[in-house]
């Protein structure tokens, strides 16, 4: 196992997310009119975007497996599968504990059957699906779980799905995060002077409307709405 390449991957493999996670996506997704997946915009970050438009000089493996790393894809390394299966352990487990102290959910509604495999805590679950991983992969050439830490994984999962990621508040804020969305992608459009380069400079090749969804893409959640309070809330209003 390449220890720097699978670095390499899990520190390139995020770099493509839109503002607002995945409701980011289907909104560029509309407004260009084909798929816009943060997975391949992460590959573009970084073959394309990055080092003022040339690219960074990262190897094919590298490039393979940020823009491979969902667990529904298939990078083409063991390395690159390390970091898929680290992504879901790592955001679903961040998720748990982010949605319990929103109460969203409680600890006690997590499936039972996950918890008898897994563990009951936020460690003890990386801990288990970690070992698990390194256990049932050893000396063998491919990286995966055991059947039952896979299906508690997997079920753990779909409960999150029903119980958070479509929670009907969080979608509420969803529509208020899409609009900005929209709102800062129109008025880049009408103001295509204020995208900075390399976005501005590209746009001779890829066109205004994917350099302006490349410019939001790179934006963090707080700086989509620090823009959007700068160019439409009065300052007195802030």
């Amino acid at each position: 196992m390449n220890a720097d390449l699978t670095e390499a991957i899990a520190l390139g493999h995020d770099v493509g997310h839109t503002p607002f996670g995945h409701a980011g996506e289907e909104v560029f997704s509309r407004l260009l009119g084909k798929p816009f997946r943060h997975n391949e915009q992460s590959r573009r970050v970084v073959e394309v975007l990055e080092n003022d438009g040339k690219g960074l000089n990262l190897t094919w493996e590298v490039r393979d497996g940020i823009e491979n790393h969902k667990l529904s894809l298939h990078p083409a390394t063991l390395e690159g599968k390390v970091v898929s299966y680290s992504d879901r352990i790592a955001y679903i487990n961040h998720d748990i504990d982010d949605a319990v102290m929103a109460g969203v959910i409680t600890e006690d509604m997590i499936p039972k059957d996950c918890v008898e495999v897994l563990g009951a805590t936020k460690s003890a679950r990386v801990n288990t699906l970690v070992l698990d991983m390194v256990n049932f992969s050893y000396d063998k050439p491919q990286v995966a779980l055991s059947r039952d830490v896979q299906y508690a994984l997997d079920k753990l999962y779909a409960f999150m799905n029903e119980k958070v990621y479509a929670y009907h508040s969080a979608k509420g804020e969803e529509t208020k995060a899409k609009k900005l969305l929209e709102t800062l992608y129109f008025y880049y459009l009408e103001h295509f002077e204020e995208v900075p380069d390399p976005y501005h400079r590209m746009s001779a090749e890829c066109g205004r409307e994917r350099s302006v969804c490349d410019y939001l893409a790179s934006m963090t959640d707080r700086y989509a709405v620090s823009t959007y309070e700068k160019l439409f809330i009065p300052n007195d209003w802030r």
